[in-house]
């Protein structure tokens, strides 16, 4: 029989043990018995109301102190609303039975900087990781119209990533709460490879795995040694712990390796892969800015639970994070065209590593001179003085001179903005996939894809309208470089093309076909989760529009992140050289990418601006309007009402009609960028500034450098 003394320690120590909480959907009935609010019950627990909703939902539970004050206030309300039976049970997490994968030859590289080697090709194997302590959630987040799917791969049953916290909690998607023991780096890395059950299926047959994510809060960080801040860099980019930081020696002994980028914002950590088996994480540190404000508004400072569904919404439709957005976005182009599948060697019978077409293939190509930029090689050691394509998007400002008595007298400039207008003019782009050949005197074919030049200054242009050939919108001075879509819409305006000499492609394709349709499903199916839909007639339209940002912070930082993603991917195929001591003629890291493509880059630009030409054509035959002003995507017209329906051509049944400027929520289609006053317009053409720039906020103070 137990001693008094033994039956009390046993006591003690059940009373030392943390409060119990009642089941998820008891607390939420014990709120809603009360009249409280989730925001309100959030405010007294100085937490974030998602938070709350996660305490009644399973998917997080409270810590000390809040712990203990959120217990007292569950027994309080027990007390006064008793519950008529049995509290509700949880509801079962919903699970997903993936249907087994077929092994597939599988590229895998010798390392993560697989952009600079040639992967070699083996089989994939499926191997299942051992489970990690999983907190059950009772019930999952109200499913969206389209929702993300969830991770089907048995190979990663938590997903593509996990934002970890410094009390060692880590919030997956799908409100996935996982317990990571590590307390060091290298144990961070051995835990999310053998344990966390983190990753994500590639999206060609012919790719890779995408390397799971680890997003750092900044307790997290500190916790694993690291700096809560990292300082004394000019440049972000620059920013990177140096080589004797114990952290440094933590990886490097535990026989991890770093890339050349080093231990910044994002770090990657892998060891060279053995067999099938890829061996690499991703780091992202929070407070080291790894989310750009810029591309990732406002995701930074939310809740970890909250960024892991951003991110993890963006990993599901676009990619798991790689980096930057811009990054992500030329990662994207490679991971759905690799350039490597498995052939069959016909002498021995094995299966080896072969090109796979369509893709940009292994290694880097020199452009033409005309296509390089003035820093790069090809043009220093050639001493090219022939000029460069200058296929730029539009920066472009009409002539106050120019405007008439009836424009002046109109009461409003309203800016019209052109959703993701690369990614619409990357559709069924044909580009040049080998090696550029030169021609003299060659005739025109707009079907050929390359770098042309051709003397155009004798075409005669409208005034009011910004010529099709340059970006400022100005009439061409004599011979000059064009990529092949612009000179193709010379000859639908009805000009004679004659080139003087070319740089052509004898290989072709749409190399960025698949990108772009991945990318407008994100971007489309994003804003449908906001309440923008394609149903929506255009009045519906403009009035979603000006709540869609407040619908859903999360999923409004997705779709700029989405948005981010498409132009600073265009931007990444011409990547300039970084840093003061560069010197012209030298190469530099970007140069080794297959993807280093300023003529890819050029034609999407050049489709772009070509096709804001074609509709601002088109708008002067159907309504007789010319724009004020053009910047890139945007253009400013003058309105007799502050709506773009007060403007914008409609037939007679009141649909829109097609060629001009319409109303709509996928690439290529317009939406309301901002509305001012005429006079407030026509005062900044005066100074030589663009409207453009400035009508979504009305500050014209801004210089029209940046």
């Amino acid at each position: 029989m137990a001693s008094e003394e033994e039956l009390f320690a046993n006591i003690d120590a059940l009373l030392e043990e943390e409060p119990q909480l009642p089941p998820p959907a008891e607390r939420a009935r014990l709120r809603e018995a009360a009249g409280i609010t989730q925001a309100r019950l959030a405010a007294a627990l100085k937490t974030s109301t998602q938070t709350v909703k996660n305490y009644e939902n399973g998917r997080s539970e409270p810590k000390s102190p809040r712990l203990e004050a959120y217990q007292r206030l569950l027994t309080g309300w027990a007390a006064r609303y008793p519950a008529h039976g049995a509290p509700t049970a949880p509801a079962p997490t919903p699970t997903v039975t993936p249907q087994p994968e077929v092994p597939e030859m599988s590229t895998v590289p010798a390392a993560p900087e697989a952009e600079t080697a040639v992967p070699a090709q083996v089989p994939a194997v499926a191997a299942t990781p051992e489970r990690p302590t999983v907190r059950p959630a009772s019930s999952r987040r109200p499913a969206a119209k389209k929702p993300a799917k969830p991770a089907s791969d048995p190979r990663f049953p938590h997903g593509p990533l996990a934002v970890l916290d410094g009390d060692g909690t880590a919030y997956g998607v799908d409100g996935i709460v996982l317990d990571c023991p590590a307390t060091t780096v290298p144990e961070l890395v051995e835990w999310t490879l053998k344990e966390s059950g983190l990753g994500a299926a590639k999206l060609n047959r012919y790719g890779k795995d995408s390397d799971p994510l680890i997003v750092l809060t900044a307790a997290a960080a500190v916790k694993l040694g690291l700096p809560e801040r990292l300082e004394g860099h000019e440049q972000r980019r620059s920013l990177r712990l140096p080589e004797d930081h114990p952290v440094v020696k933590q990886v490097a002994k535990a026989k991890w390796q770093l890339t050349q980028r080093g231990f910044g914002p994002w770090a990657r950590i892998y060891r060279k892969a053995q067999g099938h088996e890829r061996q690499c994480v991703q780091l992202a540190i929070l407070s080291w800015d790894a989310l750009d404000e810029r591309s990732w508004p406002g995701v930074a400072d939310m809740d970890p639970a909250d960024i892991a569904r951003v991110l993890g919404v963006y990993a599901q439709r676009a990619i798991t994070p790689r980096g930057s957005t811009a990054v992500s976005g030329l990662e994207l182009m490679t991971a759905l065209r690799p350039p490597t599948k498995a052939v069959q060697d016909p002498q021995s019978g094995n299966w080896v590593s072969g090109y796979n077409p369509g893709s940009l293939g292994t290694e880097p190509m020199d452009p033409a001179p005309p296509e390089a930029t003035a820093e790069h090689p090809v043009v220093v050691n050639s001493g090219w003085r022939g000029g460069f394509l200058n296929e730029e998007a539009y920066q472009w400002v009409r002539s106050v001179d120019s405007l008439s008595d009836e424009e002046c007298m109109l009461p409003f400039a309203v800016g019209l903005d052109l959703n993701t207008a690369f990614l619409a003019a990357a559709a069924r782009l044909v580009v040049g996939l080998s090696a550029p050949d030169h021609f003299h005197t060659p005739k025109f074919n707009p079907k050929i894809p390359g770098s042309w030049r051709v003397d155009l200054s004798h075409i005669e242009l409208d005034a009011r309208l910004p010529s099709p050939f340059t970006p400022d919108g100005t009439r061409p001075t004599g011979p000059a470089w064009y990529q092949t879509y612009t000179l193709a819409y010379a000859q639908e305006l009805g000009h004679d093309v004659h080139p003087i000499e070319a740089y052509l492609r004898r290989e072709t394709g749409a190399y960025l076909d698949p990108w772009h349709d991945r990318l407008k499903t994100a971007y489309v199916d994003t804003l449908a989760d906001l309440g923008v839909t394609r149903d929506l007639n255009d009045q519906q339209f403009l009035a979603a529009m000006e709540q869609h940002q407040q619908a859903d912070p999360a999923l409004a930082a997705v779709l700029a992140a989405i948005k981010a993603t498409v132009k600073g991917g265009v931007g990444k195929l011409r990547e300039r050289p970084q840093g003061r001591h560069y010197k012209e003629g030298e190469t530099w890291p970007a140069l080794q990418r297959p993807t280093w493509r300023p003529d890819i880059r050029a034609a999407v630009i050049s489709k772009a601006r070509v096709n804001m030409h074609r509709k601002l054509n088109n708008m002067v035959k159907m309504t007789g309007l010319y724009p004020l002003a053009v910047l890139s995507d945007c253009v400013v017209y003058p309105s007799p009402g502050e709506s773009p329906l007060d403007f914008l051509p409609y037939a007679a049944s009141g649909k829109p009609q097609p060629g001009a400027f319409r109303l709509g929520p996928t690439p290529g289609l317009a939406k309301l960028e901002g509305v001012q006053s005429m006079l407030w317009a026509v005062d900044l053409m005066e100074k030589g500034l663009n409207p453009a720039r400035h009508i979504k906020g009305g500050d014209a103070v801004l210089d029209e450098g940046e």
